[in-house]
């Protein structure tokens, strides 16, 4: 194996060509399935209607294995199971929260600068859509005892234990079991549906297609949930996702619209159903060619996203002429045959990891006046989620949250830029958590190797001592401080939020390990984006909306008044230029450029 890294080569050429390789390799090697990850109970045939679209369990989407990927199911691993080792007895060594107060805590705002807090949101309303462990048993928690000086309100502190599938239990110096996702794993929108036939009855009308959404444009309230809307997810919710399932109940609405115009005999069922699979793929297309392609900037990637998408022929090859046999290299995978690669279709315990993307989320929020540019209120995030979230949003006009959301530049990756609001939150159930603490937990609780053993896993060089993750000297001082200098001892989050990213990445290499691999398997393994996704299956109508439409265009339907700070932009989740108030009969005129965001670089 060379020591050289895919963006190391010296010309673009080689670097999407090593970037192919890599996928490959980990197409081969990287899959792995847990025993007892499925049920074996025959599901009968399937109905036309899961023939023809997205179930609400996310059963049928295979129609030859019709529990892969169905809500319930397990994750899978991306490294083998000899290497899922639960150390139960050393789950707590070094002490998890002593690790978020000395190398996580934000000292202060580190500005991602390529990307708006818009695409903070957008990345945890994608979660929300992709799993989900559970809220586990108040019974079974983990004791975190506390350190003379910690002013966590809870000694010791307590995170409930994630409880395994099929009465396993995580045993010490065993590889970990399987444990289930309760959403399911494919990118079936379910974050505005709701998984399981009770909870998408609650959002829908059930008259034309359509979702609930009130008069005024906004959702209603949460039946469940105090200070929140209704909606497919309802946990953690804030006023960035709260926009996103906004936007998206409407645009939902707005296809069930243009179909039924379309096909007037159509009734409830087909109009939802196809609008379910349109607004999915609509998605799953902006998160690919669009959110992706502006958090990792460098040319490689914004080959290979729009490749997976459009292939190598390119979009405009594509839209004319269609695609050019089963290549994925040439056509793209969207269209292609399905192919699950070494393993039936899950996501997995690394996925949920390289995903932890929690700096992103800035404790200090400004809003201002899209009519004016004037400056109306400064909140703390802690005011703008949980139960506080809907009498937030009610209290200012759509078109403010919109513009000031994607006026300020989310966090960085790294270390020492960790949401304190994060680090105290308080759940609406009650349970305050310190999430920069949980997430280490919950990684070494489920198996995810420490870092140095998960680059290994990845195909990547090891690392002969902490000061080679970094290039930030005083981080490495610090790391080593809190590892006793065993760098294979480093947890995966710390070597990640560490390292120095490629040029152009919002994150690091080692996680784009996972997501260069899953991405694609997402899109790959889905028969609605690959064989089924076809003028026939999602009708002519919503095959075009989904081919003609961007997050520009669907923001700009909703909310017209958006005009002004939307003109000239071409990144919808890059920070938008600053406005200032119009002259008579004249736009908003532009105060500052988005581009004068600057990025915190602390890697030399």
């Amino acid at each position: 194996m060379s020591d050289k890294q895919w963006y190391e080569h010296p010309s673009l050429i080689l670097q999407v060509h090593a970037l192919s390789r890599v996928r490959d390799r980990m197409r081969e090697e990287n899959l792995f399935e847990g025993e007892g990850i499925r049920p074996t109970t025959d599901l009968g045939a399937p109905s036309e209607e899961a023939k023809r679209g997205r179930t609400p369990d996310g059963t049928f989407n295979d129609l030859s294995d019709p529990w892969m990927g169905a809500a319930g199911t397990g994750f899978g691993r991306n490294v083998p199971p000899s290497m899922t080792i639960t150390h139960t007895k050393k789950l707590l060594d070094p002490d998890p929260r002593l690790i978020s107060r000395k190398l996580m805590a934000r000292d202060s705002f580190k500005p991602a600068g390529i990307i708006n807090s818009l695409a903070a949101a957008w990345i945890q309303f994608e979660n929300h859509n992709w799993f989900f462990h559970g809220n586990g048993d108040p019974a079974k928690v983990i004791d975190i005892p506390l350190r003379d000086g910690d002013d966590f309100p809870q000694n010791p502190m307590q995170i409930r234990r994630t409880i395994p599938m099929n009465g396993k239990e995580i045993v010490d110096g065993q590889p970990a079991p399987v444990f289930a996702n309760t959403e399911t794993h494919w990118w079936d929108g379910s974050q505005i549906y709701g998984t399981g036939k009770d909870k998408q009855s609650e959002v829908r009308t059930f008259t034309d297609g359509k979702v609930k959404v009130e008069n005024d444009g906004r959702l209603p309230k949460s039946v469940h949930t105090e200070g929140i809307d209704l909606t497919g997810f309802e946990e953690n919710y804030w006023t960035g996702v709260g926009l996103l399932h906004t936007l998206f109940a409407r645009e939902h609405n707005a296809v069930c619209d243009a179909l039924k115009k379309a096909y007037p005999s159509f009734n409830d069922e087909r109009l939802y159903q196809t609008a379910v699979l349109v607004v999915s793929a609509l998605i799953a297309k902006i998160h690919t060619v669009e959110w992706t392609t502006c958090v990792l900037r460098h040319p490689a990637l914004q080959i290979g996203m729009n490749a997976n998408w459009y292939g190598a022929l390119g979009e405009t090859f594509k839209d004319k002429i269609g695609r050019v046999g089963d290549s994925e290299a040439l056509s793209g995978i969207v269209g292609s045959p399905v192919d699950h690669h070494a393993a039936p279709f899950s996501l997995t315990e690394e996925f949920v990891t390289v995903y932890r993307l929690h700096p992103l989320i800035p404790d200090d929020w400004n809003w201002f006046s899209l009519e004016s540019g004037e400056h109306l209120r400064n909140t703390t995030f802690t005011e703008i989620q949980g139960k506080y979230t809907r009498d937030f949003m009610h209290s200012m006009e759509m078109g403010d949250l919109w513009y000031s959301m994607c006026q300020a530049s989310a966090g960085a990756i790294c270390l020492h830029n960790y949401p304190n609001a994060l680090r105290k939150l308080e759940r609406i159930d009650g349970q305050v958590t310190d999430l920069a603490t949980l997430d280490l937990v919950r990684d070494r609780e489920r198996g995810v190797p420490r870092y140095n053993d998960f680059r290994e896993a990845m195909g990547m060089p090891r690392r002969k001592s902490i000061d080679e993750i970094t290039p930030n000297k005083a981080w490495a001082k610090e790391i080593n401080e809190i590892y006793g200098g065993d760098v294979d001892l480093v947890d995966t989050q710390i070597g990640m939020q560490a390292e120095q990213p490629p040029k152009g990445f919002g994150f690091s290499d080692t996680a784009f390990r996972v997501f260069i691999l899953m991405a694609s398997r997402r899109l790959k393994s889905d028969r609605f984006f690959t064989t089924d996704f076809n003028a026939d299956v999602y009708t002519k109508v919503g095959f075009d909306w989904v081919n003609e439409t961007s997050m520009k265009d669907v923001i700009m339907r909703h909310y017209p008044e958006l005009e002004p700070a939307l003109e000239g932009v071409e990144r919808v989740f890059a920070p938008w230029p600053k406005l200032g108030a119009p002259a008579p009969d004249k736009p908003n005129r532009i105060v500052q450029l988005a581009d004068t965001v600057k990025a915190y670089l602390p890697w030399g």
